[in-house]
Formats: structure tokens, C-alpha cells, sequence
């Protein structure tokens, strides 16, 4: 993490608020466990970092938005991931808020803000995407780095409850059908739940991760983390059904992170 960081404190909760990393929760200890992974070999692998103004993957970096085609940064094999401020330095804009313009990447001009307030049961994030020019498509979403173990915890347990998942196609991305959803691991989008995603490292501690968005992408591969990530539109969706931001419109997407002790 760097020096830039802001630290927010419940009492239960402590986060650390990492500014030159884009903004994201380089640190979340709730009742003195460490939730998140604290550093990684890259930007993509720790913390929890917000995404905008696209989450997940858009296939090869290309969209097209009013009959124009635009070439985003590839930075993930073939493809553009998780938008264009997860690695920019932020700055502070109040308490709890922190604000970045959508940087030279994106063809757009526009700026995002995150709020994160730790309380004594939950952590509430709010995501806000603006267009600082003409109509731009967006989708936005937070990126955790959930640690499988606690401690001496037994392995973390992801319970979804998912009415689908989206098919991928043979470059990963959603392939326009619903499937039921098998068991994992997984890299794959979720939707229709009847109940908000888990996070449970069983005898330790239970989380909900709630949101607006309806869509999670969760990912469950790696040996020492879990993801569960809310996202208001399924990876590519700028080719496939993404919000539309005008000045005075912004996307907006909250989510919570509720924990019950065991």
C-alpha cells in the first residue's frame, strides 16, 4: 500500500482507503481479522477495488456506442478488464469520499466517486458514474479479494443462490445463454438470486454482500482467495446492454458487506 491512505474507523470495523491505488480497500478488519488479500503480484490481485466505467472483461477492447467504434487498453491476454481506475490515484473529496476523473483510457470525459462508510454490523459502499460531456455507455462494480482462510479457519464457503449463470463462450465471455448453475470453482456471472451472495469462513464470521446490482461475477481458482464481485451489467456489456450516462444522470450502484460473528 502506499503512504496516501485514508483510514476509517467504526469501532468494529477498521478500513484502510488506499488513494494511490484506486481508491481501493487495501485493508478491512472487522473485529481484528483481516478480511481482505493485503498486497499481490498485480493491480488486479488485492484489496477490494471499485470498477468503472466497465467491470469485467470487454472483448478484445472494443465497443461501439452511437454507431462510433472505440479501442479501449488491452491489459488482460486479448481483452480490456475491469475499467480504467482500479490502478489511478485518486484523491480525497470528504470523509468518507473519493473522487477521480475517468482518465486519457476512456474516450469519454467524465469522473467517478465512491463513498465507503465502516459501521458496527456492515460496510456500505456507493458507486456514482458521470458523464462530464455527450452520452456515454457505463457499468461499474466492486472487486474483493476475499482470504479463504481466517486464522486457522476451515476454507472459506461461498453460498450463492443464483437462479442462473451465463454461458461462456471459448473467450470467456458471456455467450448470450443462461445456464443452471454447476458447482465450482468458478470464473463466471451470476444473476436471478433469491438471496444475496455469502462469504462464510465457518466458527469465524458470516458476511452478505448485498447490492443494487443484480449481477455477480464470482471467481473461485485461486488457493488462498475468493471473489464476489457486484457489477450493474455482466462482463462486455458495452457491446451488449450497458447503462447510459448523461450529464446530470449518473449510474449509481451501493452495496453492503454485513457481518454476524460466530
Amino acid at each position: 500500500m502506499s503512504d496516501r491512505r485514508v483510514v476509517l474507523d467504526s469501532g468494529v470495523a477498521r478500513v484502510i482507503v488506499d488513494l494511490d491505488h484506486g481508491a481501493r480497500l487495501g485493508s478491512l478488519v472487522v473485529e481484528g481479522r483481516e478480511l481482505l488479500v493485503t498486497e499481490g503480484p498485480s493491480p488486479f490481485a488485492w484489496g477490494s477495488y471499485p470498477m468503472a466505467p466497465w467491470a469485467g472483461r470487454v472483448r478484445r477492447g472494443l465497443f461501439t456506442f452511437d454507431g462510433v467504434e472505440y479501442q479501449l487498453p488491452i491489459n488482460m491476454g486479448e481483452h480490456a478488464i475491469h475499467g480504467t481506475v482500479f490502478d489511478r490515484a485518486w484523491e480525497q473529496d470528504d470523509d468518507g469520499a473519493f473522487v477521480v476523473d475517468l482518465g486519457p483510457d476512456w474516450p469519454f470525459p467524465g469522473h467517478v466517486r465512491q463513498m465507503v462508510v465502516p459501521g458496527e454490523d456492515s460496510l456500505e459502499l456507493r458507486l456514482e458514474v458521470y458523464s462530464d460531456g455527450n452520452a456515454m455507455p457505463a457499468a461499474c462494480g466492486w472487486h474483493p479479494w476475499f482470504l479463504r482462510h481466517l486464522g486457522e479457519s476451515k476454507p472459506v464457503v461461498v453460498t450463492l443462490n443464483a437462479g442462473f449463470m451465463d454461458e461462456r463462450d471459448e473467450e470467456g465471455m458471456p455467450s448470450g445463454h443462461r445456464i443452471t448453475p454447476p458447482p465450482g470453482p468458478w470464473d463466471d456471472c451470476f444473476g436471478g438470486f433469491t438471496s444475496p451472495p455469502t462469504v462464510e469462513w465457518p466458527g469465524v464470521l458470516r458476511l452478505v454482500v448485498d447490492s443494487s446490482c443484480t449481477t455477480y461475477q464470482v471467481y473461485t481458482q485461486e488457493p488462498h482467495a475468493v471473489c464476489v464481485e457486484p457489477q450493474t451489467s455482466p462482463p462486455n456489456s458495452l457491446n451488449s446492454g450497458a447503462d447510459v450516462v448523461e450529464p446530470g444522470r449518473p449510474l449509481v450502484a451501493t452495496a453492503s458487506c454485513c457481518w454476524e460473528m460466530a
